[in-house]
């Protein structure tokens, strides 16, 4: 049986409510009596009980969205199984029955619950009207206040980091993350993933290198523009807009692909190339998982998601380390938040395209290249296959590591890439 959240009427004035901040994920279990929500009204923050206990099968109204009062802003239902049509069901949603709980309130500030969940975001007043000056949406603003709570500072550095991002192509910005001095050297994230990926490589490599981190279109702050697919010659293209005259390129898995298109129509650009756990013919297991891992992303919160794709990512040595792991979960649920579902979708549509298509052309590549390769690798074997294709390319298997070789042995990663890099200077 479904349960209505809808927005309260606190007072004989007030019309309407802003939702403030979410306190718990979809499909969360809560308790009748939980806060589940902030609210906002006439200046007055509020915070919201569950009318019964349930799991929160759907949110309709997210943060810093004002709404009238008694408009429906999230269901509860008894199960996550039980049979439910979201958008079925608010068109014939009625107010909350007078049988049911009505929702409690209280002062926000009198509360000792437990902290919010990552994503939700707490804003200050003054910050909430300068996200409005500026058109900017709360939700994508991260927060520096006590409990993540975003300030006026806060809007107006991530306004700034809009500004800085590089402009690839007509209408389309991206973020690029840049540190260091000298030649650049560009990181191409993979299939999900944002420029977080290379955390371990980044302060290495900038202390003789620019090192320049792209996140794609749809990631983090990049612009994400309507299409059917986000085509991994578009991805090269990018990468290509970003670099200038000439520099390094090193990509991972779907970031491989990107940088491997780069190097085959661009090759002035590419001083040198490095495919870490590379595909050309993506297999059957890879598809499958990429399809899953977009699925997983339309329904479940990212922790959830992280939780999912990690035994894909990683070797089943580093997976009984319970710290390590839980570590890596944290990473990924972070730059899970950072890529929508729609951007999934989209990317495995490019990755699909792209597949196959290029298999015949690598004896084309002349750059210095190294190919690393990781021997618990589930998703992606074709490194030693890729090696042997490109003419003098090196290769290296870290054989204790899955498919994010560059998290799980940044080490090992990061010398053999430190060597190559520095080889082909010096030699050229």
């Amino acid at each position: 049986m479904p349960f209505d959240i809808a927005m309260p009427r606190l007072g004989m004035t007030m019309q309407e409510g802003t939702v403030v901040a979410w306190r718990v994920r979809l499909l969360d279990r809560v308790e009748r009596g939980q806060v589940i929500l902030v609210i906002e009204s006439e200046k007055t923050e509020v915070e919201i009980e569950a009318p019964a206990s349930g799991v929160l099968r759907h949110i309709y109204v997210e943060p810093g969205e004002t709404v009238p009062c008694e408009t429906l802003l999230a269901v509860l239902t008894d199960s996550a199984d039980e049979p439910f049509e979201a958008e079925a069901y608010r068109a014939c949603a009625q107010p909350p029955l007078p049988a049911q709980p009505a929702p409690t309130t209280r002062p926000a500030a009198a509360s000792a619950r437990a902290a919010r969940p990552p994503e939700t975001r707490p804003i200050t007043p003054a910050a909430r009207k300068r996200a409005r000056e500026l058109g900017l949406e709360v939700v994508r603003i991260p927060g520096s206040g006590p409990g993540g709570r975003v300030t006026r500072e806060d809007v107006d550095a991530f306004a700034a980091a809009l500004e800085s991002r590089v402009t690839v192509a007509d209408g389309v910005a991206l973020e690029v993350v840049c540190q260091g001095e000298g030649t650049p050297v560009v990181f191409l994230p993979g299939f999900g993933t944002d420029a977080s990926v290379f955390a371990r490589q980044v302060p290495v490599l900038a202390e003789h290198y620019r090192v320049l981190v792209l996140n794609p279109r749809g990631v983090g702050l990049s612009d994400a523009p309507e299409a059917d697919a986000y085509a991994v010659a578009e991805a090269a293209e990018d990468a290509g807009s970003v670099i200038g005259a000439q520099g390094h390129v090193v990509g991972a898995s779907l970031g491989a692909a990107a940088a491997l298109e780069l190097a085959l129509t661009q090759p002035e650009r590419v001083r040198s190339l490095t495919l870490l756990t590379p595909f050309v013919v993506a297999g059957a297991r890879l598809l499958a998982v990429v399809d899953a891992w977009r699925s997983i992303a339309e329904v479940a919160p990212p922790p959830i998601l992280a939780q999912a794709v990690m035994p894909w990512l990683f070797s089943e040595e580093f997976l009984t380390d319970a710290v390590r792991r839980a570590r890596a979960v944290s990473g990924f649920a972070q730059a899970a938040e950072k890529t929508p579902a729609s951007t999934l979708a989209r990317q495995v549509e490019g990755l699909r395209a792209w597949a196959g298509t290029r298999a015949k052309d690598l004896a084309r590549l002349a750059m210095p290249t190294l190919i690393v390769g990781a021997g618990a690798d589930l998703l992606t074997g074709e490194a030693a296959e890729i090696a042997t294709s490109i003419p003098g390319a090196k290769l290296t298997v870290v054989q204790s590591a899955g498919h994010a070789v560059a998290l799980e042995a940044p080490r090992e990663v990061n010398a053999v890439l430190l060597e190559h890099l520095q080889s082909v200077d010096i030699g050229a």
